[in-house]
């Protein structure tokens, strides 16, 4: 999990809301290393988490409602926040109130490192999940923090919503990917 963690914690380090969430780059790796380890630890005990067999990209995946997962609280943000606790807050906030109570999977992180772009990894972790969504007739949610991130995920069939603006901070996209069942085949007999 420690290597997952930090091949996010990487995304961190140029990510716009991250540097809004914590401005100082040494304080925000420690931070978001922190986070992420936990994250990465509920996706795997509740969620799913897929990563590139080179270790060059991951995403974390969670489930709604996730059945018997205890959710994240303050107090397990507060523990590795500390001071920035209100900017996370609030995002967490302007995120669940972009979130539907129905059942979905939640994307709540895809990384590709830097060198490993443009191969189609990326494509090929969303394409891996979204056969298990679609089996389940669930719809996909995320948020983008970047322009380039909202792009590439509208072109893997997510619908961007109404941006969503942080007090003092850049924009956010939220998107989704339509529940698409799989049809039931019948045999003629």
């Amino acid at each position: 999990m420690a290597t997952i963690a930090a091949l996010l914690a990487d995304a961190v380090a140029t990510d716009p809301v991250a540097q809004w969430l914590v401005a100082d780059p040494v304080e925000r790796q420690h931070i978001f290393h922190g986070l992420l380890a936990m994250e990465v630890d509920h996706a795997v005990e509740w969620g799913h988490v897929d990563i590139a067999l080179d270790m060059t990209a991951v995403a974390v995946w969670h489930h709604h409602p996730a059945s018997q997962a205890a959710p994240l609280s303050d107090y397990h943000l507060s523990t590795f926040t500390g001071r920035h606790l209100p900017r996370f807050q609030q995002l967490y906030a302007l995120a669940r109130r972009y979130r539907s109570g129905a059942p979905h999977h939640w994307l709540a992180w895809l990384h590709v490192a830097p060198d490993a772009r443009q191969h189609g990894i990326g494509q090929a972790l969303l394409a891996h999940h979204h056969e298990r969504a679609d089996q389940l007739g669930y719809p996909v949610d995320t948020v983008a923090t970047t322009i380039t991130v909202r792009d590439f995920l509208t072109r893997h069939g997510y619908h961007a919503g109404i941006p969503m603006r942080l007090i003092d901070g850049p924009p956010l996209w939220p998107l989704r990917r339509a529940g698409r069942p799989v049809p039931l085949t019948t045999s003629a007999g």
